[in-house]
């Protein structure tokens, strides 16, 4: 077993490793300026496998090969155990060591879970308003509304942006007809169809708003102060088989009915959302700034959460570095604003952060501190037991 293991505990491996590791970060770095820091996480971070080149023109030839940032991830965690395994002798002088990497091990590990579990979304509200969902920043999906036996509740379908993308028939146990997507923008631009500017361009679709505006595909932004607007072109197919026609929904157009079978449905292409068993109410809205300056003193949401399942009712106040945790949940101050029909009436944005491993950093680093110091200790120990010279 130790000489299986022996490929594996290599410190030239560890320090490879640690070399390419550096190379993806500047890579990765490098691609944030075209690609954008969401892109480039995916696809060098969150990642098995890479590729980089230039997007200069004259220069895309150029492919470098890289590890992604689970393989390095993963490498790493399999080449310190295996080094544990063969090489560590336990006793009371390695404790120090010991604990030191199990505190990296930990660090790795919940780097990994964060990736993979962690959620970042926000709630969007005015004063006096109710939220029970989150909004994805960069998600959408194609949601489906219709009414339900309680008349202060919806029946939703959501459709995520993923399959949209595929193309193909959709068909759902919920819903009595079939889409078939036409096509499928992550952006886009939708305009009014000019009758003398667009006598060759057909419209977007046969029915509802699309009959009477062009789509048209937009290159995906990559900044971080802005979003993609997607648009879809669906045809919606009753139980028979029979169109009712092809309809365009995009991300900045209102919804749209469709009727099938006597029963209404409304179509909404909108930010993916995640649905809560709390609800919150912003109640007021708290902007100062610095006297004489625009330089922001205090953004503060005075918020009432309402637990139905467990009866509690409670108000709490949101602000800069004092943030809510509930439920699973991190509620920060985001943004705020005024709404834009009432000038009097605030509004605030909270970002809300899912992470189940947000515990792992920082009991890693707790872990690494006090391996280090015991370690430490134990050196320093054994020099002031020696006799002097």
């Amino acid at each position: 077993m130790k000489r299986l293991l022996a490929p594996l505990t290599s410190l030239k491996l560890t320090v490879t490793l640690l070399a390419l590791g550096i190379a993806v970060v500047f890579f990765g770095t490098l691609a944030q300026t075209e690609d954008g820091l969401y892109v480039a996480q995916a696809r060098y971070f969150r990642s098995w496998f890479s590729t980089w080149s230039p997007h200069a023109e004259g220069w895309k030839w150029i492919i470098v090969p890289l590890p992604g940032g689970y393989l390095l991830g993963t490498a790493l965690l399999v080449n310190l155990l295996a080094a544990h395994a063969v090489r560590f002798k336990f006793g009371w002088k390695k404790s120090g060591i010991l604990l030191t990497h199990i505190g990296v091990i930990l660090l790795l590990v919940g780097q990994l879970a964060t990736d993979m579990f962690a959620r970042e979304s926000r709630m969007s509200f005015a004063e006096g308003e109710w939220r029970n969902f989150t909004e994805d920043f960069h998600k959408t999906e194609l949601a489906i509304l219709s009414d339900a036996a309680d008349p202060s509740m919806d029946d939703v379908v959501a459709i995520p942006e993923s399959v949209l993308a595929a193309g193909g028939e959709i068909r759902d146990g919920k819903l009595p007809f079939t889409i078939r997507i036409k096509s499928y923008a992550e952006n886009s631009r939708i305009r009014a169809r000019g009758p003398m500017v667009d006598t060759n361009t057909p419209p977007a679709s046969t029915a509802g708003v699309g009959a009477r505006a062009v789509m048209e595909p937009a290159a995906p932004t990559r900044a971080m102060d802005s979003r993609n607007l997607p648009a879809v072109v669906a045809e919606v197919l009753d139980p028979a088989g029979t169109s009712l026609g092809t309809w365009l929904f995009g991300f900045v157009l209102n919804p749209q009915t469709v009727t099938v079978g006597g029963k209404e449905f409304r179509f909404t292409l909108r930010s993916t959302r995640y649905y809560e068993h709390f609800s919150v109410k912003l109640i007021k809205t708290t902007h100062e700034v610095y006297r004489g300056t625009d330089t922001p003193k205090n953004f503060q949401s005075r918020v009432q959460i309402e637990n139905p399942g467990s009866g509690e009712k409670r108000e709490v106040d949101i602000y800069m570095n004092n943030p809510l945790r509930y439920g699973g949940l991190t509620f920060f101050q985001h943004q705020m604003g005024r709404d834009d029909i009432d000038a009097n009436r605030g509004t605030s944005v909270l970002q809300v952060v899912q992470n189940p491993s947000w515990l792992a950093p920082y009991l890693g680093t707790i872990v690494v501190g006090l391996g280090l110091l015991v370690q430490f200790l134990i050196h320093l120990v054994g020099f002031l037991r020696k006799p002097r010279a």
